[in-house]
């Protein structure tokens, strides 16, 4: 009985000591930070942002299978499309001679979600016999494939360009550009889906914490760190390979859903190889097998564009595009080129891995002070 009292009191002290400790007070803030930004910022703002959420979610997923499984993945964007042209085919009215089943829209982005998890399972077996530069190579595949149908099945993709997306629909709110008064405050589409998408990306990011806080997160460092040990222990690689791509092409495909509905249209060109390389950016840059990192790293590829767009007038050697020069996007693929082999030569652990190390030496302080207490 002494012992069950004494955890219980060691639990409160330190569920309390959590509770004083900077980084508490810091998440406090920016999750209030980010509920109130919808009320000042204007609508390219939090077009941005919403972007950055899009991008979040799709690094996270590719995050699990890169730097947690240790499996290398070209063909990310493929995934994207198939949730993003999913949920057009499921959700459209079949206006304009474009195939469209018109079902419910929360219906049509969850089993969009569903049939990139699937395309993924397709795939899986593939996944899960082929390991490195082997499996980049089969996953390039996709993009050059996915391409292709994105191009010529004008039916169901409208070809080159594109098609329309339909506002998602949810308890009774649509997200369009039709005004939600809520106490006299008017929400807009972007507003209305900023809270959806920090609703997605939380959501995807407390799943994904989980997944590598569990068992099934050190099988997969296991499978990443010595594949062969892992197998000698009992940890059954080529399933959760495979698995772990099925759950990674999920969360593309969310994310996939959630970029068509920040652009109302969807373009073939943009899931392209670029892309893939962009989430691949995203991760190191982030710091590998981190959920944080990669919310960090996709902030910093998706967001540097569209700022340097913004203030081309304002930046030497960048230009607005149309005009000559280096271009917004050209100039952010230059910089996070750059960021990519900064963090492989000097901070292999991207940015997560800088946040790690300056927490350390404080949880070592006070680790010696509540040891001298003793």
């Amino acid at each position: 009985m002494s012992e069950v009292l004494a955890r219980g009191r060691e639990l409160r002290s330190r569920s309390c000591t959590a509770l004083r400790s900077p980084r508490a007070y810091v998440w406090a803030a920016g999750a209030v930070l980010l509920l109130a930004l919808p009320f000042y910022l204007d609508r390219f703002w939090l077009q941005a942002g919403l972007f950055a959420m899009a991008a979040a979610i799709g690094a996270i997923g590719i995050n699990l299978l890169t730097g947690a499984t240790g499996q290398l993945s070209m063909g990310h964007a493929f995934f994207l499309a198939i949730g993003a042209y999913g949920y057009c085919v499921l959700a459209g009215d079949g206006e304009g001679g474009l195939t469209g089943l018109g079902l419910p829209t929360w219906i049509a982005a969850a089993l969009a979600v569903a049939i990139a998890g699937l395309a993924g399972g397709l795939f899986s077996p593939i996944a899960g016999r082929l390991r490195g530069a082997y499996l980049g190579i089969a996953t390039l595949a996709l993009i050059f494939i996915g391409q292709h149908v994105l191009f010529n099945a004008h039916d169901l993709t409208g070809g080159s360009n594109g098609r329309d997306v339909p506002p998602l629909s949810l308890f009774g709110i649509t997200f369009d550009d039709s005004e939600l008064v809520v106490a006299a405050v008017p929400f807009g589409a972007s507003e209305k889906l900023w809270y959806a998408g920090l609703v997605l990306l939380v959501g995807c990011g407390l799943f994904a914490r989980g997944v590598l806080r569990g068992r099934p997160g050190r099988a997969m460092n296991a499978i990443r760190d010595h594949r062969i040990a892992a197998g000698v222990i009992g940890v059954p690689v080529a399933r959760y390979r495979a698995g772990v791509f099925v759950l990674s092409s999920m969360y593309a495909g969310l994310a996939g859903v959630l970029l068509a509905l920040v652009f109302q249209r969807t373009v073939p060109d943009y899931f392209g190889m670029t892309l893939s390389l962009e989430y691949l950016a995203m991760i190191v840059i982030g710091g590998l097998g981190s959920v944080a990192g990669a919310v960090a790293g996709a902030a910093v590829v998706s967001l540097l564009p569209q700022l340097l767009t913004r203030y081309s007038d304002a930046l030497p050697l960048v230009s607005a595009p149309g005009t000559g020069g280096i271009t917004p996007g050209e100039a952010s693929r230059y910089l996070y080129g750059a960021a990519v082999v900064a963090v492989v030569l000097f901070l292999p652990g991207g940015l997560a891995g800088i946040a790690a190390r300056r927490s350390r030496p404080r949880s070592g302080r006070a680790s010696v002070e509540s040891g001298e207490e003793r």
